[in-house]
């Protein structure tokens, strides 16, 4: 219990889990996930790092590939409603997830199924008798519908449903637990009445925390361009690490790495007594993640890149090489950022600029207020770096 319960933010109810444990039958563990990007970071393998410690006890995991519910879409923690996917787009998200999935998961333990398996046969009468197990008062008592009913903002009828779709999940696969993190309680929770009202053993309700991103502020996402990819480059996914703040760090062993609960207290209490440094905490958490997506080996080499960027300050060997198409003598550098990939917008790269972490070979770029451009002579074939860790080789 000690194993499962690390890192956990709530586990609902805890005896039932405790009682569901003691029984010594392999439990059905599920996880529902709705393939709405193709791409996943250390937050999405929270719970996926879960589902392997009860591989490990010897649990069967069912992940649940949400092809019929991402057609709704979720929406939990949304403040207007989430757009619907494709059933093409759909295939492709799962199948890249799949993949990047079974870098945590063992495969031979994994039960793969999609929900569209049970969801799309219902007919009408079938979802009238599922929807008469739930109020309307009880799908309002959610957070985020709340709040969007008080705004006036919209709320689709689909969107009420999507609770019952993924509760009936549950009752598809006799589910004794269910993960998800903690926005998705009221979900998990609906799953549990869902059974008990059919008659079943009701399933527990595990719930994750959501894994800040390497800014220490916003929940890790793409959006807030402060995540740890998956299938990040080693040497990139260190320096990442790196990055986070120190008070992060324990979080991060225990949800993102595969030591053991003695061993992540034990690092814990040597950070607290001052016998370990932060920063040799941090290296160590940078190659237990990247070997953990990589090997040992790329985990050394990439630490062995990261000191020979910033202890030496040296450029790094491999830089992409960026074409750009000459306009004139002066380049507007807000929009060569973004076309090299060091900014998601131009807006983004003047905030770099105006903050003073753009770099030019090394040296950075200094410019009066309000004025972006520099000269062509002085940026092409040069190293043009955004922050810590972007760079890129400018040619024309």
């Amino acid at each position: 219990m000690k194993t499962i319960a690390s890192g956990v933010s709530d586990i609902a109810p805890r005896e039932a889990l405790e009682e569901k444990l003691r029984s010594g039958r392999q439990l059905t563990v599920k996880l529902g996930v709705d393939p709405t990007a193709p791409d996943l970071h250390l937050g999405h393998a929270v719970p996926l790092r879960k589902l392997r410690q009860f591989q490990d006890l010897g649990h069967t995991v069912v992940l649940i590939i949400g092809d019929f519910t991402a057609l709704i879409g979720d929406p939990s923690g949304r403040s207007t409603t989430r757009p619907a996917l494709t059933p093409e787009q759909v295939e492709v998200n799962a199948s890249t997830y799949i993949e990047q999935a079974f870098k945590i998961l063992d495969p031979d333990k994994t039960v793969m199924r999609h929900n569209s398996e049970w969801l799309g046969p219902l007919g009408f009468a079938d979802i009238l008798k599922l929807t008469s197990q739930f109020t309307v008062a009880r799908i309002m008592e959610r957070d985020d519908f709340q709040k969007r009913y008080r705004e006036g903002i919209g709320i689709s009828l689909h969107e009420l449903l999507y609770p019952m779709a993924q509760a009936y999940d549950s009752v598809a696969i006799t589910a004794d637990v269910e993960l998800g993190g903690t926005d998705q309680l009221f979900n998990l929770l609906a799953g549990r009445e869902l059974m008990e009202k059919l008659g079943m053993e009701p399933q527990v309700c595990l719930t994750l925390p959501l894994l800040e991103g390497t800014d220490g502020v916003q929940k890790m996402s793409k959006s807030y361009g402060n995540y740890i990819g998956l299938t990040d480059p080693a040497e990139e996914m260190f320096g990442k690490v790196m990055s986070i703040p120190d008070e992060l760090m324990v979080k991060y062993y225990r949800l993102c790495t595969s030591l053991s609960v003695e061993e992540v207290d034990a690092i814990e209490a040597a950070l607290d007594g001052g016998e370990l440094h932060p920063n040799t905490a941090k290296r160590r958490l940078g190659r237990e993640i990247v070997a953990l997506y990589h090997d040992a080996a790329s985990a050394v080499a990439a630490e062995a890149a990261f000191d020979a960027v910033f202890k030496r300050h040296e450029i790094p060997d491999d830089v992409v090489e960026v074409s750009v198409e000459r306009q004139g003598d002066m380049a507007h550098l807000p929009a060569i950022m973004k076309q090299a990939g060091l900014a998601p917008t131009t807006s983004e790269a003047r905030r770099l600029i105006t903050a003073g972490a753009v770099k030019i070979d090394g040296e950075p770029v200094v410019l009066d207020q309000g004025v972006f451009d520099v000269s062509w002579s002085a940026l092409e074939g040069r190293v043009l770096q955004a922050g810590k860790r972007r760079y890129a080789r400018i040619v024309g």
